[in-house]
């Protein structure tokens, strides 16, 4: 049947139903809405307030590395007065207290020298020169042309080194 045969009647009583359907359609999309942008705004603020954090920490942790340099610097100001005053040895003392105190901060924050004895490791060395050596294997260090260092399990500089043939 058609809108036509149905009575003024039928039709009345059908439009406040759809009316309060389409109202309450309306109020549930307003607050998914309401909620969405809550959520949207909380986030932000989320993301804003890690990444303030994050700068903090990164901050805190240069500022402490710093404060461990600190009495390097002082040591070395006093081995460049050693060095205008010509005292060799005093000049030598403080170079050697200066490299300590460096080497002492520095594996403080977890700084280890890579071993460069033995057989040579692509993952820790870096083979600048191969070459003959009597009475050596093949593939063994016989020199190392610079240090390498790891942080922790990172590799932070390969050892240069020079392998045998």
């Amino acid at each position: 049947m058609g809108d036509e045969t149905r009575t003024e009647e039928e039709q009345a009583v059908e439009a406040p139903e759809q009316v309060d359907e389409l109202a309450e359609a309306t109020r549930q999309r307003d607050e998914y809405l309401d909620a969405l942008q809550r959520s949207q705004a909380e986030f932000a603020n989320y993301r804003k307030r890690v990444a303030r954090d994050q700068a903090s920490l990164v901050a805190r942790a240069a500022e402490r590395l710093v404060k461990e340099l600190l009495p390097v610097l002082d040591d070395l100001e006093r081995a460049l007065e050693a060095a205008n005053e010509h005292e060799e040895a005093k000049l030598e003392d403080g170079v050697r207290l200066v490299h300590r105190a460096l080497a002492d901060a520095l594996a403080k924050e977890g700084l280890t020298e890579i071993e460069a004895d033995g057989a040579f490791d692509p993952h820790v060395h870096e083979a600048l020169l191969s070459q003959p050596a009597d009475g050596a294997d093949a593939g063994a260090v016989l020199q190392v042309l610079q240090k390498g260092y790891r942080l922790g399990d990172r590799v932070l500089r390969p050892a240069r080194v020079i392998v045998a043939e």
